[in-house]
């Protein structure tokens, strides 16, 4: 019988490092030729940054939001165990990970047989973690999970009715799966008790105009980038919010039991020019989160994709397709938590969305 459960988690990188290099992504930044000179020191930033920053330099902070976030996680996996679901459909951004030069689609659902993954090959995302797991898992180490080529067809052949010019792969490109989806699924697996559930990946060009000239990843300040130098947008998130509603009626309307994931944090310090780089964007990830538990989705469907861009917030659409198929369906989050940073790169909500 056709069934949904809604979720909305982070797939937060540096979780996957030691406390103490969870600040790594501000560190990057600031010591970056190209960094502005009179924003390196602490003493420059807003008094709540100095105050997380500390004496430890983020580590104490480091410590309590992982602890946060292993709650949540802990208990969507609870959730989604309960629930038991023919296959997890998780919205997540492509960070110049599979989709490169060659292409960049606005939406595409990746009908794979299975997804294997070796994260701890990957020298971008040792960078961020300074070399190591939270697991001390080996660079060899790989994870199998099960694909639903099944029903990503169907759902791919559900959108392309409705007149979403939406893309499709069967393999993969250059990368196995970006870690968007990868990170989520380590996560709920947290305690590395096994996940098996078939997974459903939905790449959304969340970087759009960043992707390819800055791969999606921390700027290079010393070379700041001409408007020309820019690509092509990402698709509004108008358009993301009614391809959730098309995915969420499909669903209906099927034989599956599916949960259905927004994987991201929100407004992200290094995308946020307007703050230096330094820190997220509060203000503007609020008035989203109050306008969420509000159930006022005419506010996220309306936002405009130049505030998205302005408040470093790219990889919220991801967050606006899950929103939009719960407007379809009518739902407000049952439990919802809001959990600020100044120096560990990113805000984080989880939201849950039961049947």
């Amino acid at each position: 019988m056709a069934e949904i459960l809604g979720i909305g988690l982070t797939h937060y990188p540096p979780l996957a490092g030691p406390d103490e290099n969870m600040v790594n992504v501000l560190r990057l930044t600031i010591n970056q030729p190209g960094f502005p000179d009179q924003f390196r020191s602490p003493q420059a930033w807003p008094p709540p940054m100095q105050a997380e920053w500390g004496d430890d330099q983020g580590a104490s902070a480091a410590r309590r939001d992982r602890q946060k976030l292993l709650e949540w996680f802990r208990r969507l996996r609870q959730e989604i165990d309960a629930f038991r679901p023919d296959f997890l459909l998780i919205w997540g951004d492509d960070q110049y990970e599979n989709f490169r030069e060659d292409v960049i689609p606005a939406f595409c659902l990746l009908a794979y047989e299975s997804h294997r993954v070796r994260p701890w090959s990957e020298e971008r995302a040792l960078r961020v973690l300074g070399g190591r797991n939270v697991w001390g898992e080996p660079p060899e180490q790989e994870f199998v999970y099960p694909g639903h080529r099944r029903a990503a067809k169907y759902l791919a052949s559900a959108l392309l009715e409705a007149g979403f010019e939406v893309a499709y792969a069967y393999q993969p490109l250059h990368h196995s799966l970006g870690h968007a989806f990868a990170n989520t699924l380590l996560y709920l697996d947290y305690d590395r008790q096994g996940l098996s559930y078939p997974v459903v990946p939905v790449q959304v060009n969340s970087y759009g105009r960043q992707v390819i000239c800055q791969r999606g990843g921390i700027p290079d300040l010393s070379k700041p980038l001409a408007e020309d130098s820019l690509d092509p947008p990402s698709p509004p998130p108008w358009r993301c919010f009614d391809l959730g509603r098309v995915v969420a009626r499909a669903l209906l309307a099927s034989p599956w039991r599916a949960v259905l994931i927004a994987s991201s944090s929100w407004s992200h310090a290094f995308l946020t020019a307007k703050n230096h780089w330094l820190h997220p964007d509060h203000e503007a990830d609020r008035r989203l989160y109050d306008a969420l538990c509000q159930g006022r989705y005419e506010v996220w469907r309306d936002y405009p994709l130049s505030a998205i861009e302005e408040s470093g917030q790219q990889e919220v659409l991801n967050w606006v397709c899950l929103v939009g198929a719960m407007a379809e369906l009518g739902r407000r989050p049952a439990a919802s938590e809001f959990i600020p940073t100044w120096v560990l790169n990113s805000n984080k909500v989880f939201a849950l969305f039961p049947p």
